[in-house]
């Protein structure tokens, strides 16, 4: 159904006269004209009757009438919901304890007055189709994979660097120091059954233990961070690497210790990616947000991958 015939048909209930009609829709009184016959046409009825004082509702007119006033009001919402800032900012944070959830958190703060819609994907690869397809509108990723660069139409900008931590248990041979060393770390097992090969998170601990020979093992299933605890509580040969930012709690009679490293101190890059395109004002607020609270790059003693996503 042409929903400008519709528009047309209320607006000469409205007016009352197919001329005044005209002249609200800023048509000629032949379009009218020709879009009330189209309109009879597709739905086999008359829905006027011409009288010297106007145009009058037939009884079939009358009955269309309120679904013609709900049509052009659904019409109305269809437009509104894709309207730019109309709709929730989608945003891609990998996973709720994360250092981007925490960013997120810290927006939604500060800008309360901006709906969003917070989504957990896996990969950058998900994620960039995610934003191409216009899924979502940005998402937090650490690193590019090697070899495979971003799109040409992604854009990229490193928002935060996030030191590791060494978590151990109460017994590891780390954990009475309130510091340790990359160089310490040296023939120590450093278990994260969490690395999926592929992903630019193994791809940055690979380069890792390629920088400091360092022995990082991703054995087992991942039972998740419960498990994980219990097994680093439970294990003095073992550790892992926890970022600084990562939310955990556990039970106090775990003993775990989460101990920063130096000399340098590894930062896990953190960068936002989106669409060039994206038309979305909160994700230009986001962007503000995130230029004004990012912390330094490359800072004296740290070190990142030389392969990160340029900002």
């Amino acid at each position: 159904m042409d929903l400008d015939a519709v528009r047309t048909f209320v607006a000469v209930v409205d007016t009352g006269q197919f001329q005044h009609a005209a002249a609200d829709l800023s048509i000629t009184q032949q379009a009218v004209s020709k879009r009330i016959a189209g309109l009879e046409k597709d739905l086999a009825v008359r829905l006027f009757t011409r009288t010297a004082r106007g145009a009058r509702l037939t009884i079939d007119g009358q009955a269309f009438l309120p679904h013609a006033r709900e049509l052009l009001r659904v019409a109305e919402r269809a437009v509104a919901s894709v309207l730019p800032g109309s709709r929730p900012l989608r945003v891609d944070v990998i996973a709720s304890r994360s250092a981007a959830s925490g960013l997120m958190r810290g927006f939604h703060r500060a800008h309360p007055e901006i709906e969003l819609d917070v989504v957990m994907l896996f990969d950058v690869e998900t994620a960039v189709a995610a934003i191409r397809s216009g899924a979502i509108d940005a998402s937090f990723r650490a690193v590019a994979v090697p070899g495979r660069p971003l799109p040409e139409d992604i854009e990229s900008v490193r928002v935060l660097d996030e030191p590791l931590q060494l978590l151990t248990g109460p017994a590891h041979a780390l954990a009475g120091a309130r510091t340790v060393t990359v160089a310490q770390l040296a023939g120590h097992r450093i278990w994260m059954p969490g690395i999926v090969p592929g992903t630019e998170w193994a791809a940055y601990y690979d380069d890792l233990v390629a920088e400091f020979g360092l022995t990082i093992e991703a054995t087992g299933p991942n039972f998740g961070s419960d498990a994980l605890l219990d097994t680093i509580a439970d294990t003095p040969a073992l550790a892992t690497f926890m970022s600084e930012q990562t939310r955990l709690v556990w039970p106090a009679d775990h003993g775990l210790r989460r101990i920063p490293v130096t000399d340098p101190t590894p930062v896990y890059p953190h960068s936002l990616l989106w669409h060039r395109d994206n038309p979305h004002p909160g994700l230009a607020t986001l962007r503000a947000h995130l230029a004004a609270t990012a912390t330094s790059h490359d800072a004296a003693g740290t070190w990142a991958p030389g392969w990160v996503i340029p900002h």
